[in-house]
Parts: structure tokens; sequence; C-alpha cells
């Protein structure tokens, strides 16, 4: 687990100390104080040299395209405008003081990202004329993707990664359908497989069963077998808040060792079924060794988190953090 954290030049986190966490971390705080930023920097220290943490979480927010690429001669340009949006200001010169760093208050430098001139040996060439790398610093390891070509070249499948990296985000509204399947298959006839089926139950308590089934488009859909009903129900009609359940679940019980981030928590989820989720968040979180870290800007998400954390097993277990924007600052 991360026992604090240390943030930047990472879009508008200007530089951010917190100086402990603990297992399930609720961080809340207005619109634009850097609340999803502060999950991006979690999710990229967490995947380390995985870069395409890094092509998801500039996707996720349209700032990225690969596929404009397909056709395109200005790769560099096209890659530079999206990976400087990571930067506070788009500030991408190769200064030490505009590094984009994310570690802990005791490592602050873990993991570093920059931009640099590559020189491959041929003084012929002139510095303009050299091209341009991004560079990720690991610890006391380095790595350079060039710019001048089609960054999806470095991507891994997006579908799922691999299970040596126990770290799901779970973005705003994200409701994963096809990745859901996959996730699902991971934990089938497993104990892990009834822990999803109690999390339904705080919506629908007839929830027997569950699977996935393939629909005539290809595509995978939830379906649960109800008590007293003879058909399976597609999980899809059932509202949102049953879909956001199974999504949040699903990923929970895959993150074994590793890490969960859950952008806006409560989206789709009526107040009165959130201790009950909390209530499980807590428990699997311990028992799977998952350090959580979720955002929030609902009353009641913190108010219904504090009920959880305040409970005699839970006390040690969780930490409320406030994020504010003070002039420009967080």
């Amino acid at each position: 687990m991360f026992p604090s954290l240390y943030i930047k030049n990472y879009r508008n986190l200007k530089e951010l100390t917190i100086n402990s966490l603990s297992r399930i971390n609720l961080i809340a705080g207005k619109n634009n104080t850097g609340k999803s930023s502060v999950l991006e920097a979690i999710s990229l220290y967490a995947n380390g040299e995985n870069i395409n943490s890094l092509f998801q979480i500039l996707e996720n927010r349209g700032e990225y395209t690969p596929y404009i690429l397909l056709e395109s001669e200005n790769a560099q340009d096209i890659n530079l405008s999206a990976l400087a949006s990571l930067f506070t200001d788009r500030k991408y010169s190769n200064e030490d003081e505009d590094r984009i760093l994310i570690g802990t208050t005791e490592k602050k430098d873990d993991y570093s990202l920059y931009f640099a001139k590559y020189l491959d040996g041929n003084e012929k060439k002139g510095i303009d004329n050299l091209p341009l790398v991004l560079m990720l610093e690991i610890g006391e390891e380095s790595r350079s993707y060039f710019l001048n070509q089609k960054l999806e070249n470095y991507k891994v499948p997006k579908l799922i990664r691999s299970s040596t990296l126990n770290t799901h985000f779970i973005h705003t509204n994200n409701i994963s359908r096809n990745i859901n399947g996959v996730l699902f298959d991971n934990i089938a006839l497993t104990e892990k497989e009834q822990f999803v089926i109690d999390a339904l139950r705080i919506i629908e308590p007839r929830t027997e069963r569950i699977t996935f089934i393939e629909s005539y488009t290809k595509t995978r859909t939830a379906v649960v077998k109800l008590s007293g009903e003879n058909s399976v129900v597609p999980i899809g009609s059932m509202g949102d808040g049953i879909n956001r359940i199974l999504t949040i679940i699903l990923a929970l019980v895959n993150s074994s060792d590793g890490y969960l981030l859950i952008d806006e928590f409560e989206n789709g989820l009526h107040y009165t079924v959130q201790d009950q989720l909390w209530e499980i968040v807590f428990k699997l979180a311990t028992v799977l060794n998952i350090q959580v870290f979720a955002t929030t800007h609902s009353n009641d998400c913190i108010a219904s988190f504090t009920r959880i954390l305040n409970k005699e097993q839970n006390k040690d277990l969780g930490k409320y953090i406030r994020l504010d924007n003070v002039d420009g600052v967080v």
C-alpha cells in the first residue's frame, strides 16, 4: 500500500502532498480541485512502466485518438499535443522543475515524466532536428518513447490488463460491459463469485446467480437468475444502480494485492444503498489486501463513508481527504 502521496506538475496539481493514506481513502472537494487528477496520478504510479495506462487516461478524457494517426504524417505534433495536456499549464520543457513527479513523501520522484531530444551519436545533427521523445523514469531506470511515430504501437490490448497488474480504474459513469465479462470470467466458480452476488442483492435481494451470455451482436451481456422467476433477466434492464455496483464489485474482486480507483463513487447510486456498498468495500479490501481510492462531491456519500468508518472494526481502515483550490493552488 502507498503510505503517502506526492504529486508535482500533473494537470492542475502544481504540487500536492498527502502525508498519510489508509486502506480505503475517500477524496472529496468541489469541481476542478483535482480529484480525478489524483486518481490518474495514482494509476500511473501503480502501473509503473505499463505505458498503456497513460494512453487509457488520455483516451478517456478525449485527449488522444489513436485512429487519427492512421493516415497522419504529423504524428509528433498530435502526440505532443495530447501528452502536453498531462503537464500543469501544458508546460512540457525538459527542465527539471517542469517534470511530472509522482511518488511518496519519502521518494518523491519514484515516477517521472518529461520530454527530451534524442541523441543517437550522430553529431552532424543539429539539436533542433533531433527527434523528440517522452522519457519515463521509474526509480533509477528509464525508457524513451519516440513521438514521431504512432504511440499505439506501444499499447497492449485495451480490453483488460495483465493479471500481474491488479490496478483497476472505474471512471465517472463508467459501466464497462465488455470488460465486466472478462473480469467475471476471472472469478467464475470461485468464492469471489459469491461476493458479486451478495453485492447485487443490495439492489435486488432475489438475485441467485449471475453469468454473461453472448448476444447476436457478439457482445457479452450480464444476466441474473432471480428467485421465483423462470427466465433470466438482463442486468442492463435493471437500472444504473445495479450496473454501477456490478462494475465496482467486479473490479474490486479482481484487484487482490493491488489498487482500486473509483471516480465519483456515488454515481448512479441512491443514498439509501451506499452504506451497504461501503460495508462490502471495507470488508473485501481487507480480506483481499486492496488499497482503495474513491472520489466524491456528494455530502450523502461522505456521510455514508463516515458511518461505516466509525464502526469499531473499521476505525483504523479509512481516511477522509478534502481537496480545496485556493487561488489556483490545490
